[in-house]
Parts: structure tokens; sequence; C-alpha cells
């Protein structure tokens, strides 16, 4: 018996199905079974001498700060990423958007949506792009928060309790400062795919900034093929519905012209309830494609499935009689079947559409809002808002937090979230 070798039992099975007696931690620090898992706290195994050795109480989160230094105020939202709290910085009294990164069911670190949106945020600079602030820790390996700038509003809850809609003025104001967004992310190589009015915040100022970069990808050419499961419904485009295997910059164009439209006609452009519905409300808004304007259309995956009925005509200018020529053609070259030649950000924002009257207004000159995010416990809810999610929703305007049971947990950790806003449908 002395001869044969028993092999190593994984250290994941160990995990698992035996938990570490207290014995098994005082053989570790004697520097015994190394590939035993450490179950103290603040306890790191070394790699040269497979001792337990302890980490200092400065080096305990990096250069991360706790996320106890930040004060929970009220529930902005809540969505399939997470809740997001405004909260206060108890350091400086400034106030931030905190946004937990969710760790449902991961075993192995972070989660890729996560990672993704910290690398990108983190590279960007721009007024029209919101600022991650910092990335804070709790306690455990699951509490892991992106403080970012607080905006007053967003968008989707603006439509959803403005008595009056955004003039003319003011959407062009507004989709300046999306493009402006845009230019940079896509000059700088990443692609949003989840561009919609929820994720549109504005400040009290005026300005209004992209958020939400949890489905955002860095793009190269040639381009690569990506997942085609990306944007909400409504805005996402026919490649993304017929199941193009590769996806460039286009998609957030055309998300950026169910925007325009929707800001323009003062209710949602293409409301559809399944991806065949969305299709069908985009031929009945556009016509039928065809191999002629995009020739790679019969090749695309869905197709091989069902086709599409035969509607020759384009409906915008029906849809918007009161558009300017020049408007009616900023919409066409944003809802380009082709993504080819769909316009990028940069020709928009050449557009004659933005040099006529009524001109853009200044942002300092766009009205304020009450804080419908921010209601105090006891105020009633507006009682058109419904359910809804963050970060892939699109329902009701965000949930003010009344009647939110976590505001009675002790810990700060269990109450903050993710920089999400609740929306009208998923």
């Amino acid at each position: 018996m002395d001869g044969i070798e028993v092999p190593p039992v994984p250290k994941r099975v160990i995990e698992r199905e035996k938990p570490v007696e207290r014995h098994t931690e005082e053989k570790i620090s004697e520097g015994h079974e190394p590939t035993f898992p450490i179950t103290r706290k603040g306890v790191l195994t070394s790699l040269v001498t497979g001792k337990a050795m302890e980490i200092p109480e400065k080096d305990l989160f990096g250069r991360c700060r706790f996320v106890s230094e930040f004060e929970k105020l009220n529930r902005i939202g809540e969505g399939t990423y997470g809740i997001v709290y405004r909260a206060k910085d108890t350091t400086t009294d400034k106030i931030v958007a905190l946004k937990k990164v969710r760790m449902v069911h991961e075993v192995d670190g972070m989660p890729l949506s996560g990672l993704r949106e910290i690398s990108v945020l983190l590279r960007c600079n721009h007024e029209n792009i919101v600022q991650l602030k910092e990335v804070v820790v709790g306690k455990s390996l699951e509490s892991i928060f992106l403080a970012m700038e607080y905006c007053e509003q967003d968008l989707a809850s603006l439509l959803d309790n403005m008595q009056n809609p955004f003039s003319e003025s003011q959407v062009k104001c507004i989709m300046l400062q999306v493009l402006k967004g845009l230019k940079y992310l896509h000059q700088n190589f990443i692609v949003h795919r989840d561009l919609k009015v929820s994720n549109l915040l504005m400040t009290d100022k005026g300005c209004v900034k992209i958020a939400d970069f949890g489905l955002a990808r860095w793009f190269s050419l040639p381009v690569r093929p990506m997942t085609p499961k990306v944007v909400t419904l409504w805005y996402r485009a026919p490649e993304l519905l017929l199941q193009a295997r590769t996806q460039t910059t286009s998609v957030d164009m055309w998300a950026a012209g169910c925007i325009l439209g929707e800001l323009l006609g003062h209710q949602p452009l293409l409301p559809g309830t399944s991806e065949i519905a969305q299709l069908e409300q985009i031929v009945d808004l556009l016509g039928t494609p065809s191999d002629a304007i995009w020739p790679e259309y019969s090749s695309l995956p869905a197709l091989a499935n069902f086709s599409l009925k035969a509607q020759p005509y384009n409906n915008l200018k029906q849809k918007f009689p009161w558009l300017s020529p020049a408007g009616l053609r900023l919409l066409n070259f944003l809802f380009m079947y082709d993504p080819k030649k769909r316009a990028t950000a940069e020709e928009c924002l050449q557009s004659s559409y933005f040099k006529e009257q009524p001109l853009p207004c200044d942002p300092k000159m766009m009205p304020s809002f009450p804080q419908h995010r921010n209601l105090k416990a006891g105020n009633k809810a507006n009682p058109n808002q419904s359910g809804g999610g963050g970060g892939t929703s699109q329902g009701g305007a965000t949930d003010t937090g009344v009647m939110d049971q976590t505001m009675n947990l002790p810990t700060i950790s269990d109450l903050l979230g993710s920089l999400v806003k609740k929306r009208r449908m998923d």
C-alpha cells in the first residue's frame, strides 16, 4: 500500500463537498497541505512557501474604498442588473449613484458584463458619457460597487411623467448631445449595444449622458462575430432581429433613430411585443427590404425560417407629416436597412436639420423637472408606472422606492445596487 500514489482531489471538489474543519486551518498555518482552501478572512497562501500569511489591513481592499463610506439615500431604479441607489459619499458629502455588480451564479470571479462596463467607462472621458468615479467594495467577494456621477433625471421617467412633451428645439438639443456621445464612443472603437431612452441620463443643467455599459463591446476591423441578442427590443436594428453574425456601430445609430422618433412623436416609435412583431412594425414603417437596397439581406440566417410580408412604401412622412424635409432625411439615413449605408454619428451632427429653425436650445436653457426618482416614502407613485427592468427592460417609469422593504435593512451592502433605470417592456 505504501507504493500506491493517490491522486490529489481537485480543490473545487473539496471546497464544495467537504467543509474545511478548524484543525485544517491549524495545519495550513503550520505549512501543511497548501492545496486546502483557506477559509479565514484576510488570509492568503504564499505561492513561494505554501504557508498562510496575513493581509495587512491597509491592503485588505487594495486601492478600493469600503462601501460603508457611502450613505444610502433612496432607490433610483431596479432592473436585470441590480438596484440603483442615490448615495452620499461621507468623505466628500457629494451625491453619487451606486451600482452593484450583480454576481448571480458567479463562482469564478466577476461576470463579463461587469468587467466590460468597468473597463469601458474607465477609458471614457466625455461630457456626454456618464463618469465612473471609482470602484468600491464590501466585506465579501460578491460586494463590488460602481460609484458613478449622479444625474438628476433619466429620459424614460421624464417622458412618462412630464405634463408637456419636449419641444422640437429641446429634442434637437437632446439628440445633439446623444450623437456627440456616440461619436466619441465609436471613434474609440466602442459600441454601446443597449441605447434607449432609459439609458440616457440628464443633469439639472440639461446635460445628457449615455449610461449603462453592461452590454458595451470593444470592436475591431475586420468585425468579429457577436451575439445578436442585444439591444432592447424596441430599439433593435433589423440585422440583429434577422440574426446577422456581425454587428457594428450601426446598431447604435438605428437605436438613435428610434429615440429621435420617440421624442418627436411623444411615444415609442416601434413598440413590438416579440421579434416577429418588431420586424412587422419596421416593415410597416419603412417597407420591405430587398437585396437591391441591402445586398446581404437574403443571406441572413433568420430568413431561412420565415419571410417578411410585402410592403413597398416608406411611411415616415405619413408618421411625421409636420417634420421638415431635413428632419425626414435624417430619419431615413438613420433607418437605412443596409448597416453599411446607415448614417454615422459624425454625419448626423452635420445634418442641416440641426441648423434650421427651430434651432437647438442651449442645454442650460432646458426646463427643470421634479425628481420623480427621489420621492419620499409616503408620496404616491405615478399610477401609470408599471413594472419593468433596467438593463434589458422597457416598461414603466423608474421605481421611487416607496414600499421598498430594503429601506429597513441595517447594512448598506445589502441596499446598494446597479446604475439601471426602469422602463416599459422587455
